[in-house]
């Protein structure tokens, strides 16, 4: 770990306290409201103290600040510990954009699988104090299209590296070439059987991320460009679903509110039409999100320059005025609420809103996970993985 002077230390505190007020007065107004939030634990980054993803002390130190979480806010239940772990580890590590700005294999192969161990380990910490949580995987769904005939072998291994930090996390076996490869960069075995050993997807609801450049074109080369929605979200998310068999989610969109002022609105529009599509195709699907609530900040350069350029992508202005997409949205809500809970009722996420947290149901619901965990935990303290197939 990178050292830090006592003076810095001191900084950190301070700013750490400042934070943690902000954090327990906005938790605070949550509750008041009986808001259910899906809280999001780590968003991109690290505290400079740690260093980034090459840091192997991550996944711990990571799942102690998870269990201190939960354990300040025992009435949070839905948690997205790492957030989109296989763009984190790529963009930092294979395209040397974020945190450390690697370019190799095996930083990409290290940050991943330190990324995956502190999701898994920040699940297993949390589920020591609230039993009955549940975690959304906010996951980022890919596709790679061949350019040319050139290009379909490149474009197969991409399309399988895709999977990799879902695979670890869901604790499934990777194909054979794929393990060379995290082989070959660093993974171990005891390492790789750590992730077959440590399985929670019972407590997890799968959710995939779609925007316009989530579909790519693959050149000969290897590189690659934004193809556009050419699958688009049903098709990628029932690849995604029919190899994972969970419950899904779709947790991210946008679109740029465009020269005409309707294009996020159209956006909105073809992703909710998607969703529905999945969800009568079979798939259990369970939610949908705009990101975000707000505008973004130079968000058109994944935040590698600082030009303080406003995005104009949130449901809201920074002005918190409501935009088109905005209003586009809330009707959604209101039109299609009353629909979609009578086509599912048992499918219904066993939710329970701060205000039901020590209702005698609830609590009866958490004993019976403690009871559950108790029976699949092996002696080795790692989580029975369910047979495949």
């Amino acid at each position: 770990m990178k050292a830090v002077p006592l003076g810095g230390i001191r900084s950190e505190q301070r700013a750490r306290s400042s934070r943690n007020s902000w954090a327990a007065s906005s938790e605070s107004a949550l509750y008041r409201r009986d808001v259910a939030p899906i809280v999001d634990l780590c968003h991109f980054g690290v505290p400079d103290w740690i260093g980034n993803f090459q840091n192997p002390d991550f996944p711990a130190l990571f799942a102690d600040y998870a269990e201190a979480f939960a354990r300040r806010f025992p009435w949070v239940q839905l948690y997205t510990p790492v957030n989109e772990m296989f763009v984190c580890a790529t963009f930092s590590a294979a395209y040397g954009w974020w945190n450390e700005q690697m370019t190799s294999d095996r930083g990409f192969v290290t940050a991943l699988k330190h990324i995956v161990r502190a999701n898994v380990l920040a699940m297993t910490a949390i589920l020591r104090v609230r039993a009955d949580a549940i975690f959304i995987q906010s996951e980022s769904s890919e596709y790679f299209h061949a350019d040319g005939p050139d290009a379909i072998k490149r474009a197969e291994i991409l399309n399988a590296r895709r999977f990799l930090s879902l695979d670890l996390n869901y604790g499934r076996r990777v194909e054979s070439e794929m393990y060379e490869f995290l082989a070959d960069n660093g993974l171990t075995r005891e390492e790789y059987h750590f992730f077959l050993r440590n399985n929670l997807r019972d407590h997890c609801i799968m959710g995939n991320d779609y925007y316009w450049t989530n579909e790519h074109r693959v050149a000969a080369d290897g590189t690659t460009r934004a193809a556009g929605d050419v699958f688009g979200y049903d098709e990628i998310t029932r690849q995604y679903h029919n190899r994972y068999k969970l419950p899904v989610m779709h947790t991210e969109t946008n679109r740029n509110e465009g020269e005409r002022g309707d294009e996020a609105e159209d956006w909105l529009w073809r992703q909710w039409s998607s969703v529905l599509r999945v969800r009568n195709s079979g798939v259990p699907t369970v939610g949908f999100t705009w990101y975000s609530l707000t505008d973004q900040v130079d968000w058109d350069t994944a935040l590698r320059e600082e030009n303080n350029r406003v995005n104009p992508l949130g449901l809201y202005d920074l002005d918190r005025n409501i935009r088109r997409v905005g209003r586009a949205y809330r009707s959604l809500i209101e039109r299609w609420s009353d629909v979609l809970p009578a086509e599912s009722v048992c499918l219904t996420v066993p939710l329970a809103f701060p205000s039901e947290t020590d209702d005698p149901y609830v609590r009866r619901r958490r004993e019976r996970m403690e009871s559950y965990h108790a029976r699949r935990r092996p002696a080795d303290g790692g989580w029975a993985n369910r047979p495949e197939g």
